[in-house]
């Protein structure tokens, strides 16, 4: 089987927009999760989200919107786009890919995922025709929103011709994107891949909708930093969150003919089904334990080989105590594995949620440290025996790491990486 390495890595994340501001911010416990607009929430119960920062507002590692597009083309996008070209822009020149045969750009794949898309051009559109009719619509209205532009402006920018894709999968979209990427390369349809996940869905409609069911976060509006916190007894629900988490991955043999330095290595995908819920996973977490059964068979190892997991871990009561079960399935009662839940920091970024995941294990796998879980006073007693990082980072020796994403619709995936040296 072709072996896969991951080349090059771009985030754009409520922390800062790039991947190693995130990372240093994570490491040192900042949280990107703040109070949100009074005409964003209005009314709603819930009043916080995972924004990433303006360039204004973090000089430092802000999001410069118009050093991706021009103000012009910036108004025939929805915000997902920019943060996936931003993001892949990152991914692809740390990997130092920019083809400039035609042969290679027909070898290079495409597959960026996204949980909802343009969710607020789709809620802005319906506005204006409310307000002044339909045919003031702008003709960018459609190609705006489709999930699948995000891909497809990468694609067009860079000229890549190779597949292109875009798993719609809801929070497992990000690691299924890397998992079919992986999956094109294996089947010899591509030698590299841009792949990840990307959303910016924080408006009213989305925000009322997750409100409506008791999804999100209500009770740490007072102290927003506060509100994301995993496995911790007081969780109360997630907290929204944006941005785009991007890699660059490729034949191990291909990375070597062309002189790229790999960061880690991919070794496991796994994907299922509960066939359980609409909104929830089992209790026992069924589902999420034969995905991560899967990734760990498929690279050939033992669970006890894996010695740190980033936890989908939302923040709310049934998805963690869902995927609590699934970690004990798989590594057993002694739990010789640190787990993460960096959702603590970030908010959750829905579709995103799975590309950022995996960027924090293979940079953990990288630094060899785990990145802390905050806001985690008192843990779960379902959690007994886990072993948490909670609150500050762990230096430890660590081969392998997985990183799980699990999505409405009883969907679950898990990527599992190896440590390149």
């Amino acid at each position: 089987m072709e072996r896969i390495v991951v080349t090059g890595m771009g985030a754009v994340t409520p922390l800062a927009a790039n991947v190693e501001a995130s990372w240093s911010r994570l490491l040192a416990g900042r949280s990107g999760v703040r109070r949100l607009p009074d005409d964003v929430v209005g009314e709603l119960p819930a009043k916080i989200g995972g924004v990433v920062p303006s360039l204004g507002e973090d000089p430092e590692a802000g999001f410069d919107a118009d050093a991706v597009l021009s103000a012009k083309d910036q108004r025939k996008v929805d915000r997902f786009i920019l943060f996936a070209l931003a993001a892949a822009e990152e991914a692809l020149a740390q990997a130092q890919w920019k083809p400039a045969l035609e042969t290679d750009r027909l070898r290079t794949a495409t597959i960026i995922a996204s949980g909802v898309g343009g969710f607020p051009a789709i809620t802005e559109a319906v506005r204006t025709v409310d307000l002044r009719g339909a045919r003031r619509l702008s003709p960018f209205t459609v190609p705006s929103f489709l999930v699948n532009l995000a891909a497809g402006h990468i694609s067009i920018r860079h000229g890549f011709k190779g597949p292109l894709g875009a798993p719609v999968t809801a929070c497992a979209a990000g690691i299924q994107a890397i998992g079919d990427a992986a999956r094109l390369i294996r089947a010899n349809e591509a030698d590299i891949a841009v792949c990840g996940g990307t959303e910016a869905c924080i408006n009213t409609v989305s925000l009322g909708g997750f409100a409506a069911a008791r999804s999100l976060s209500t009770g740490f509006n007072w102290a927003p930093a506060q509100a994301s916190r995993p496995f911790d007894t007081s969780r109360d629900g997630f907290v929204m969150g944006e941005g785009a988490g991007v890699l660059v991955i490729e034949a191990l043999s291909h990375a070597l003919a062309r002189g790229a330095k790999p960061i880690a290595e991919l070794v496991g995908y796994g994907t299922t089904a509960d066939a359980h819920h609409v909104t929830s996973g089992p209790e026992d977490g069924d589902g999420a334990r034969r995905a991560m059964q899967i990734a760990i068979a498929q690279a050939g190892i033992s669970p006890r080989d894996v010695r740190h997991l980033n936890a989908h871990a939302t923040s709310t009561s049934v998805g963690d105590l869902g995927e609590i079960e699934a970690i004990k399935s798989v590594f057993g009662r002694d739990f010789a594995i640190a787990v993460s839940a960096t959702k603590s920091a970030t908010g959750h970024l829905l579709g995103a949620a799975g590309g950022l995941g995996a960027i924090f294990a293979i940079l953990a796998l990288r630094d060899q440290v785990a990145p802390p879980t905050l806001n985690l006073g008192e843990a779960d007693p379902a959690g007994d025996g886990i072993d948490f990082v909670a609150n500050a980072p762990r230096p430890m020796e660590m081969e392998y790491a997985i990183s799980n994403g699990f999505g409405f619709g009883g969907v679950n995936a898990s990527a599992l990486f190896r440590r390149w040296n």
